[in-house]
This record gives C-alpha cells, structure tokens and sequence, in this order.
C-alpha cells in the first residue's frame, strides 16, 4: 500500500510539473504572438507613415511643378503684342510706321556722321608736311582726294583757291561749308516730322475710339462701366504708342544734331587753323 500511494504521489507530482510547463510554454507563445502582432502592427503603421510621406512629399513636388507655370506672367513681348491688337490695327500700324521710317531716317544719319568724323588734328599736320614738301600745293591736294569726309573736302576747295589769295580761299571754305553743312543735315526735318507725327496720330486714335465708345453707351441706351472702361483702354493705347515712338525718335535726334553740331564746329576751327598754315607758307615763300 506504501509504495502504491508512494506511485501515484510521484504520478501527481509528474503531472502538476507537465501543467506547470505546458502553462509555461503557452506563456511564452502567447508573449511571443503578442510581441510579434506589435512588431507587425508597428511595421504596418511606419510603412504607413512612410507612405503618407511619401504621397506628401509627391504633392509637394506637384505643386511645385505646378506653381511656376500658374506664376509665370507673360513676357514683355507677349504684352506688347497684346496691347498693340488691343488699341486697333488702324491707327496702331500707321504710328508703327512712323516708328520704322524715323529708326531708318536715325539709322542713316548716324551712320553717315560717324564716317564724316575726321582726325582734323592729323589731316593739318599732313597738309603742312605736304606744303613742306617739293610738290607743295600739289602734295597737300593729294592729302585731301585720299582723306574722307566733309573737312578734307572743304579743305580741298580752299587749297584749290590758294593761288588767288587767302580772301578767296576763305570765301571758297565759307561757301563750301554751308554746303556740306546741309549735307550733314539732310533728313533731319523728316525725323522731327515722325517725332511730331506719331503723338498726333496716338491723340487722333484717342478721339477716335471715345467717338467709338459713346457710339456703343448710345447704341445699348445704357451707361455700363465694362462697356465705358473698354472703350477707354482701346482710346488710350494709340496716345501711349505714339508717345514711346517720339520718345524713341527724340533721343536718337538730339544725338544727331548734337553730332552736328561737333562737325560743325571741328569744321569751322580747322579750317581758320588751314588759312593760319597757309599765310605762314605764303609769307615763307615770298621772304
């Protein structure tokens, strides 16, 4: 009977060790389930961050790829166009015009007063070494025909002159300069005429589109501030267009006559300066 119960007391003690463990192992199963659920659970949730992230960092670069084209304002030239079909083909294209013909004009007279530059300096300094010379008055002709410019040809005209005395010769340059003198000038008054023109043509598109413009509050037997407005913008886009286009031409045209004005006067202190050479080399010649 002692060993009987002395069995089934190791059997009990078997068992509650076999439940202990069993209680045990589904602890830490369950730990491990429980541990494993939250590493998945923290994984869904940062793979969802990321995802938002990411879809905000891809708005992001949508909207910044969409902002500059909705910010981008039309050049300078788009709005030009624009306004220059806004204030009408009429009275635009001619102001336009003028603003062609008149840059031309400008264009033309630039050019030609820079190549009458000259060196007035080195043109008497060859003309006395010439006069110097054996040939003389020959040499210092010479020196004239090869140089360009109004100066070596007034100068030319005066040294033609010489052997009927220094009063002819200052008459022939005095004569002679007033002639190129208008040669310097020539086209001058058309570009003063396209600087006046283009602001009367802009006023008289002004007058006529709100001539136009009461036509339409007349004609709609009411005052509506759109109608009013437009018709007004219209009027005034041909008065600013002619004012630019004399803007524009003023300038070039006061450079022109002020680069007269400097050959004019180049001309004039040469040309005492050449009588000067001159009546040193008569005198010189009849000592």
């Amino acid at each position: 009977m002692k060993k009987l119960f002395s069995i089934l007391a190791i059997i009990g003690l078997l068992n509650i060790n076999n439940n202990s463990l069993i209680a045990q192992s589904n602890n830490v199963i369950s730990s491990e389930v429980a541990s494993d659920s939250l590493t998945t659970d923290s994984a869904m949730t940062d793979s969802a961050m990321t995802d938002s992230a990411m879809t905000d960092s891809a708005m992001t670069d949508s909207a910044k790829e969409v902002l500059p084209s909705e910010t981008n304002e039309p050049s300078f030239h788009q709005v030009l166009k624009e306004k220059f079909i806004e204030g009408g083909a009429g009275f635009m294209g001619v102001v336009l015009i003028a603003l062609i013909l008149g840059l031309a004009l400008c264009i033309e007279r630039i050019i030609y007063l820079n190549l009458a530059t000259t060196d007035t300096d080195k043109l008497l300094s060859d003309i006395d070494e010439a006069l110097k010379g054996k040939k003389g008055m020959e040499s210092a002709k010479e020196v004239c025909r090869n140089t360009p410019g109004p100066v070596a040809s007034i100068f030319y005209q005066g040294l033609e002159r010489s052997s009927e005395g220094l009063d002819m010769v200052e008459k022939s340059i005095v004569a002679y300069g007033s002639v190129q003198m208008g040669r310097l000038e020539r086209n001058t008054s058309w570009i003063s005429l396209f600087i006046a023109l283009a602001p009367m043509l802009g006023f008289m598109g002004t007058v006529i589109g709100m001539i136009g413009a009461f036509d339409a509050i007349e004609a709609n037997n009411n005052i509506s501030p759109a109608l009013v407005a437009g018709g007004i913008k219209v009027a005034l886009l041909t008065t600013v267009f002619g004012l630019i286009v004399a803007m524009i031409l003023q300038v070039f045209y006061n450079y022109i006559i002020s680069k007269i004005d400097s050959l004019v006067n180049s001309m004039e202190d040469a040309s005492i300066t050449l009588i000067d050479i001159l009546a040193r080399h008569s005198g010189s010649k009849n000592n």
